[in-house]
């Protein structure tokens, strides 16, 4: 990150950089730059800090590691420890990056607050996770809303405009309150003190028990496998979308008044999945070997008596039930939000004028068609992560998560410029055809080259391979098809909507996948 910052006041005093001014509130597409960099590295900082990746989010006991609980040390040092460390990390990354935007880029930014308000929220998280609870899954949710509360008062104090003293009145006293949760919590758990609160729900319990049970038993290995799956990782997704809503959703209040900018945040809640979806396998915790598949297969799974085949058809049933899971959150959390928020005229103005240009019957299709089509890119993005980290080889999995988090920072600041540039816009649509037909071919001669060893390895029959290729053919068509109607017209040719279909449902990485678990699996 340092030397990412450097670079960006290099690109600015070398005269590289854009002339007209970077807006932040609302950010517009160059603001990515800074922002997508300084917010990705603050998350893996607070997974780090508060050992998120060495834990289960979802156990009662606390996960802060037991190990250290039998240093010859006080508990407060356990504590401060971590604490002062991660603090100081997360409020000097984010003061170097306001000391860039002020200087030289110009941006107004508030110098001091923001960073203190990074260390807060890192000063909660480690205190609300290292903390034991009585029921599973009860941490996620009381580190969300105690984060979205905090976030909530920090928004509300800034659509006020409050000056910065207010700001740090209102953060300062966050860091010892945060401090005495945390040692509390950290000697709790020291102690073996585990609450139960599942007593409290005995009676319930009991008159459940006795309904009728239908005996637990998988017919077939693979839905074994498959409910093993979804044990392990299936909840990961959706966990991390739960805890990023609050936050996104919070902005509502603040946007209610701007159109724009409430089409812009609900813009980034829908694309939240699929972009967490490529990073959600590499959460599971790699403590437990039956949980960490981040950095290959375990010898659990590679010597499990299925096929290497099976093995991935039951991740691609887990994924499919963990981004339904995560899509439902998001469908339940909108109306919500804009409801509360007092949002949605806006919002239904804003689908009248679209349904006036394209009519009732496909203004219905259009919104459907874009809802499967964000949960089938959610499914891609987590198969294809997850199929990348079967190969069990780091350097690729590590490669991969930067060539996207690069590809993010990127695309922001070349669309703001074709945006703004109609010479730009002209040569894309020009070599739009082109470019898709280019990016069609490379996909097919992909398939081709990995259906060869599939057919010749025998992981695969070649009647399997006619039946998914036939398969994905109809639904090419059907896709095509759909789009056709939806845009007919002599502004789109009809070639064009078949390149989108082809481009659209996944094919040569899907069909790697048992490659890569074989190849990890025999070495």
């Amino acid at each position: 990150m340092a030397a990412y910052l450097l670079v960006l006041v290099a690109i600015k005093l070398l005269g590289l950089g854009p002339e007209e001014p970077i807006r932040m509130l609302p950010p517009d597409g160059r603001a990515a730059v800074l922002i997508v960099p300084l917010s990705w590295t603050y998350f893996y900082y607070l997974a780090v800090f508060s050992f998120g990746l060495a834990g289960d989010l979802a156990a009662r006991q606390s996960i802060y590691p037991a190990r250290l609980f039998a240093l010859p040390v006080r508990t407060g040092t356990l504590v401060w420890g971590p604490m002062l460390y991660g603090t100081a990390t997360v409020a000097i990354l984010v003061l170097a990056a306001t000391l860039v935007a002020r200087w030289p880029w110009g941006i107004e930014i508030p110098l001091v607050w923001p960073a203190l308000l990074a260390a807060v929220f890192l000063a909660w998280t480690q205190a609300l996770t290292w903390m034991p609870y009585g029921l599973p899954g009860v941490r996620v949710i009381v580190t969300v809303l105690w984060l979205a509360s905090l976030d909530a008062a920090v928004l509300l104090a800034m659509h006020f405009k409050a000056g910065e003293p207010v700001m740090l009145a209102i953060l300062a006293p966050q860091l010892p309150l945060a401090y005495l949760v945390a040692r509390s919590a950290v000697a709790r758990a020291r102690r073996g003190d585990v609450p139960d609160w599942a007593l409290i729900f005995a009676r319930l319990f009991q008159q459940v028990d006795r309904l009728p049970r239908r005996r637990t038993r998988f017919p077939s290995p693979e839905l074994a496998q498959a409910w093993f799956e979804w044990r392990r990782q299936g909840r990961t997704l959706p966990a991390l979308v739960a805890m990023l809503l609050p936050f996104e959703l919070a902005l509502l209040w603040l946007a209610r008044d701007a159109p724009a900018l409430v089409l812009e945040v609900l813009l980034v809640v829908l694309v939240t999945p699929p972009f967490m979806a490529s990073l959600a396998p590499t959460t599971v915790s790699r403590s437990n070997p039956l949980a960490s598949e981040a950095y290959g297969v375990t010898p659990f799974t590679a010597t499990r008596p299925l096929t290497s085949a099976a093995l991935i058809s039951a991740r691609l049933t887990m994924a499919m039930w963990s981004t339904l899971g995560a899509w439902l959150l998001v469908m339940v959390a909108i109306p919500l939000a804009l409801q509360w928020s007092g949002a949605w005229p806006m919002v239904i103005e804003r689908a009248g004028r679209v349904v006036d240009v394209f009519g009732v019957p496909r203004a219905l299709v259009l919104a459907l068609l874009v809802l499967l089509g964000l949960m089938a890119a959610t499914w891609k993005q987590l198969v294809q992560s997850l199929c990348i980290g079967l190969t069990g080889r780091a350097w690729i999995i590590r490669s991969s998560v930067i060539a996207a988090l690069a590809l993010i920072v990127f695309i922001g600041p070349v669309a703001q410029w074709i945006a703004d540039s109609k010479r730009a816009q002209a040569a894309l649509w020009s070599a739009l055809p082109a470019i898709l037909a280019g990016l069609v071919t490379l996909k097919m001669l992909a398939a081709a080259l990995i259906a060869t060893p599939l057919a010749r390895s025998g992981l695969l029959s070649e009647r399997t391979l006619v039946a998914g290729a036939a398969g994905w053919a109809a639904v090419v068509f059907a896709l095509y098809g759909v789009l056709g109607w939806l845009f007919s017209g002599p502004l789109i040719p009809r070639y064009f909507l078949l390149l989108l279909a082809i481009l659209a449902v996944p094919l040569a990485r899907l069909s790697a996948a048992p490659l890569a678990l074989a190849w990890n699996r025999h070495r």
